[in-house]
């Protein structure tokens, strides 16, 4: 018997044959969401308990070989994805899914990390509360991947990143050793925070098997409303004034350029965006006015100054779209007077051309389903070279039309699909081949030269290459040109202490 032929029986010995998983189709933990990379494991395990995570990384330690930890296998820079060697042991944790604990009176939730989003906001919901993390995965995401990630969302510019609503973590090193710190506590200044060194390291460090997170009261109201923009630089006037309006209030605040729109109206016709310049096909279903089915989209409006009609100039085509959410403790009427203070303030100033707010919460979803849907358009309209940065809300205007321009430049017919948290500085700046070209030749020739490009443009704006997405491998070489030298040399540091063996997730986030 070889040495892996005995690391694989004590792993079946330790979870159970069923779930160690070596042969058949093994796709859906072997190659990533994009479809991008695909890799070849020696295993798959499943664990169903801490204790079966930390014999198997004990046993995998001792072999020698290096693990990926991987949650609901939905990341977008190939971080949970095996290498090709079918050497590596894929630790799958989707079946340590339970919730262990809910303290309403500290605001808390303990939850395993293959809890999958959806199911932990429910978890909450059921007892009264609120966790705010909301992603468009979440119905397939797992809390453990988001934090290892960091994960952003729809309502960070109210809640923040999943670093911020987490307490306490429960983890796996890389020694198999378990350190329980799945404390709820607020305060808790006795040394180095060492939860924060595991958050965010997707998998580098160690491996998260549950979390102690915040949990919040139920808004009284939320109410969301959808807004033409002229420009980007009117959108960030209108975030400005929401701030003033709204105070805490606002929980969201996402842009959508209207050839990000113009992909859902071709790809899910179904679907009636608002405001958006449709194909030729369809009756430019979304824009105010037109006729909708009483599960369409809302139709109402603020009431404009002086109490006359909201003209549409520009409004239909308008090159920006802006959702807003507004989470309200009083009432939904109070909700709704500071919304439409709000949109008569933006309407006066020109920073608004035209504005829908949703009568009900099925208007409200079919908003925010229009705008989660862009990826998935983006996806039918053909490969795409993804970015996920950041940068400091006063000069997205200026990043966009600079970096828009040397795009154009360097390759005439580019397609921009420019979308994001605009509330938090975090733009999807994506780009398309050009229309009719062939994508995947395009990628092969394009995206070093692409990523380049856009990546210095982040530098020179002072912002970061990776917002909320990570940097897993296709980000590699592009942290180690764009992180100070000073950085990489602690992080590696830090790796080196806790994973001397490199067995964690190896070739993610640094090269060692």
């Amino acid at each position: 018997m070889n040495a892996d032929d005995e690391l694989l029986q004590t792993l079946r010995q330790v979870s159970g044959a069923a779930q160690v998983l070596c042969e058949g189709d093994l796709t859906a933990w072997e190659q990533d969401w994009r479809k991008r990379l695909r890799g070849k494991a020696l295993a798959v395990v499943r664990p169903g308990s801490t204790a079966e995570v930390a014999a198997i990384v004990k046993a995998c330690a001792a072999a020698g070989v290096s693990m990926v930890p991987q949650g609901g296998n939905t990341g977008l820079v190939g971080g949970s994805t095996p290498d090709d060697s079918g050497r590596q042991v894929v630790l799958s944790l989707q079946r340590m899914n339970a919730v262990r604990a809910i303290d309403t009176a500290n605001l808390t939730i303990t939850v395993e990390a293959g809890c999958i989003l959806q199911n932990l906001q429910q978890a909450a919901e059921q007892a009264g509360l609120l966790f705010p993390l909301s992603l468009a995965a979440e119905g397939s995401c797992t809390l453990g991947g988001n934090l290892a990630s960091n994960a952003g969302g729809t309502q960070v510019v109210r809640y923040g990143n999943a670093r911020d609503l987490c307490l306490g973590l429960e983890v796996v090193t890389a020694q198999g050793e378990v350190w329980e710190g799945l404390s709820g506590l607020r305060k808790d200044n006795t040394g180095y925070d060492l939860r924060d060194l595991f958050i965010g390291s997707e998998g580098t460090l160690g491996i998260i098997t549950a979390a102690t997170l915040k949990l919040y009261p139920q808004p009284a109201a939320r109410l969301t409303a959808w807004a033409a923009v002229p420009s980007l630089q009117h959108a960030v006037t209108l975030l400005g004034l929401a701030h003033q309006h709204l105070g805490a209030g606002l929980t969201g605040f996402e842009v959508m350029g209207q050839f990000a729109l113009s992909l859902v109206a071709k790809n899910f016709p179904q679907l009636r965006v608002p405001f958006c310049e449709a194909p030729a096909e369809l009756d430019e279903v979304g824009s105010v006015g037109a006729p909708a089915a009483s599960a369409g989209p809302p139709q109402a409006r603020p009431p404009p100054p002086g109490g006359s009609e909201p003209h549409e100039v520009g409004s239909v085509g308008a090159p920006f779209c802006v959702l807003l959410e507004n989470s309200d403790t009083e009432s939904e009427t109070h909700a709704r007077a500071q919304f439409e203070r709000l949109l008569e303030t933006a309407l006066n100033q020109g920073c608004v051309l035209d504005a829908v707010v949703a009568e009900n919460i099925a208007q409200a979803r079919q908003l925010w389903h229009v705008r989660e849907s862009i990826p998935l358009a983006q996806a039918e309209e053909g490969l795409n070279i993804k970015h996920d940065i950041s940068i400091p809300v006063s000069r997205i205007p200026e990043f966009v039309a600079v970096t828009d321009a040397l795009l154009q430049q360097a390759l005439p017919g580019v397609r921009l699909v420019n979308f994001g948290h605009l509330g938090d500085g975090n733009l999807h700046y994506n780009v398309q081949a050009p229309e009719g070209g062939d994508q995947q030749a395009f990628l092969r020739t394009h995206e070093e030269q692409v990523n380049s490009l856009v990546y210095d443009s982040v530098a020179r704006f002072d912002g970061s290459i990776s917002a909320e997405h990570g940097v897993g491998s296709l980000k590699l070489d592009k942290l180690e040109q764009h992180k100070s030298p000073v950085a990489l040399g602690m992080m590696r540091a830090i790796k080196r202490a806790l994973d001397p063996d490199n067995l964690m997730n190896p070739g993610r986030v640094l090269r060692i």
